[in-house]
């Protein structure tokens, strides 16, 4: 396995344990599908999940592939999870979730945050 590999898979599995132990028991790793890819995280309701462990940000790129991911999956959501350099894999707590503004807002209202429209 090559070390990109490795340190995806690493992450991959870091965020999984994270989610098994916050109420999502059912999370686990998604074996990879090619440009039919469904996300690297699978198994919690209505949500796939794309992890990203590099030294350098692509942002755009990574949205993009974790809006086709979602569309893929049949998800609603697909948060872009990012292990911060110089940020461990003990420290799941610290890493980044990023998702489009309209899903952030989407997510929000399902909440119940701000005024009916």
């Amino acid at each position: 396995m090559s070390k990109s590999k490795q340190k995806g898979t690493l992450a991959e599995s870091a965020f999984v344990k994270y989610l098994q132990a916050h109420g999502f028991p059912g999370a686990e790793r998604r074996a990879l599908a090619g440009e039919l890819d469904k996300g690297d995280i699978t198994g919690t309701p209505a949500l796939t999940f794309e992890v990203k462990n590099h030294k350098s940000y692509k942002f755009p790129e990574w949205i993009k592939e974790s809006k086709q991911e979602r569309k893929n999956a049949g998800a609603d959501y697909c948060p872009l999870i990012v292990k911060p350099v110089g940020i461990g894999v003990s420290s799941v707590s610290d890493w980044w979730a990023v998702l489009p503004v309209e899903d952030m807002v989407r997510l929000l209202r399902e909440a119940g945050y701000g005024d009916p429209l």
